[in-house]
């Protein structure tokens, strides 16, 4: 696999071409539509197992909405204690629930799965003047951006508009990144995952025109590709930069086993990011990062036979360690887009790749039967396991880049 996936990595010229003026308004989920060249064709038997799936999802999240308390967003499930988890509007895990909802809809119809997106979208509404936080992307562009994608509005607009400004509030020029913990005045806080919210900012400006916002997404990928990567193309978790000079402090693996370690989710992370970062650019060295993490990722000595990593990929203790479902489900989705625009062979080993997963996925071992996991879909999810925090658990946004992983999939029988 190694010798079908590196050549990709030579053949992308090394030139950055950023095309600020292509504003193509694209919204979340069907991306490969638009791509030309590769034919990519999916399984039969795995779109008939999709469909499995997506229909007991459904039922799934049916279900769950039925235990969710009002303005109350799901989280976890812990089964030893039969307790469902939920959070309020201001957490940044709280545009999943409503995106998972928007996803079914899409796929089953079922209007009762759209009026409980709605309905919970209200209660985050307020969350677009939220400048506290750097995850205004997975809260507002997961349950938003869905939503104007499948029926605009002009509140739709405005809210994603406003939501873009609030998060450029926190962006360091003399840093070059957007910040994302809070901390002293002597350091900023910079970690992988808020490549994920950068998606946010293209739509800001493809709505208003105002390429500032585009700029500031740009800056920051660019400082992240030069700041995080380690030789090999895995990323460190957290990079913290002097505020006042944007010189590089320290750089940790907070959620990882070590700081040098491969934490499995900020891999993940990584790969969509630059993914994505490619689709609404076209810049070729954001294919080339993207490749390059992707070989790193598939050519792992310890990445599974399943493809469903173990939640770190420098765990000490493998394979007598936990899995994160989630991160397989980020990951998976993620080589779905970058199969269609790698050439020919590399786009089929990326697929080849993420159908193993789709089928892990969608297998017992990791998908729940219908009323288990108390409505959540994926089992096997790792959220903080140095903290010893939600640990081979099901987890909304494990749900939610799984449900977007298979509708993606299907999605390639259209194109």
């Amino acid at each position: 696999m190694k010798n079908q996936i590196e050549p990709i990595n030579n053949m992308i010229s090394k030139s950055r071409i950023i095309f600020i003026c292509s504003f193509i308004f694209i919204l979340p989920g069907f991306h490969l539509s638009a791509q030309k060249g590769n034919e990519l064709k999916p399984k039969a038997w795995l779109l008939k197992k999709i469909d499995e799936s997506l229909d007991e999802s459904a039922k799934q999240y049916l279900y769950l909405m039925k235990q969710l308390p009002p303005e109350r967003f799901p989280v976890t499930y812990y089964e030893k204690n039969k307790e469902l988890f939920t959070s309020g509007p201001e957490p940044w895990l709280a545009g999943f629930y409503p995106g998972v909802l928007l996803y079914l809809y899409e796929s089953k119809g079922n209007v009762v799965l759209y009026n409980e997106a709605l309905r919970k979208m209200k209660a985050i509404e307020k969350e677009q003047y939220n400048k506290t936080t750097h995850d205004l992307g997975f809260m507002m562009y997961c349950s938003f951006g869905n939503a104007e994608r499948i029926a605009p509005k002009p509140e739709y607009k405005s809210i994603l508009v406003n939501s873009a400004r609030s998060l450029s509030t926190r962006f360091n020029q003399q840093v070059g990144c957007i910040r994302s913990w809070g901390s002293g005045p002597s350091q900023f806080m910079v970690i992988i995952d808020n490549m994920m919210n950068l998606e946010l900012l293209f739509a800001a400006t493809r709505i208003t025109g105002d390429s500032s916002y585009y700029k500031i997404a740009v800056t920051h990928a660019n400082t992240t590709m030069k700041n995080h990567f380690r030789p090999d193309y895995s990323s460190y978790h957290l990079v913290i930069y002097d505020p006042e000079t944007g010189a590089v402090i320290k750089k940790q693996t907070v959620q990882g086993a070590a700081d040098e370690s491969a934490w499995a989710r900020g891999q993940a992370w990584g790969l969509y990011g630059y993914t994505m970062m490619y689709r609404e650019t076209k810049d070729p060295e954001y294919l080339a990062q993207a490749n390059h993490i992707a070989a790193f990722i598939l050519n792992h000595p310890n990445l599974p036979k399943d493809k469903i990593p173990y939640w770190d990929f420098n765990a000490p203790q493998i394979p007598n360690t936990a899995r994160d479902a989630s991160a397989g489900a980020i990951i998976c989705s993620a080589l779905i887009e970058l199969a269609g625009y790698a050439p020919s062979n590399v786009g089929k080993v990326y697929l080849k790749a993420a159908e193993t997963m789709l089928a892990s996925l969608s297998s017992p071992a990791y998908r729940a039967s219908a009323g288990e996991n108390d409505g959540f879909v994926l089992k096997h999810g790792t959220g903080n396991f140095p903290k010893n925090s939600d640990i081979d658990v099901p987890l909304i946004y494990a749900d939610y880049y799984y449900v977007e992983a298979m509708l993606r999939y299907k999605n390639l029988q259209v194109k």
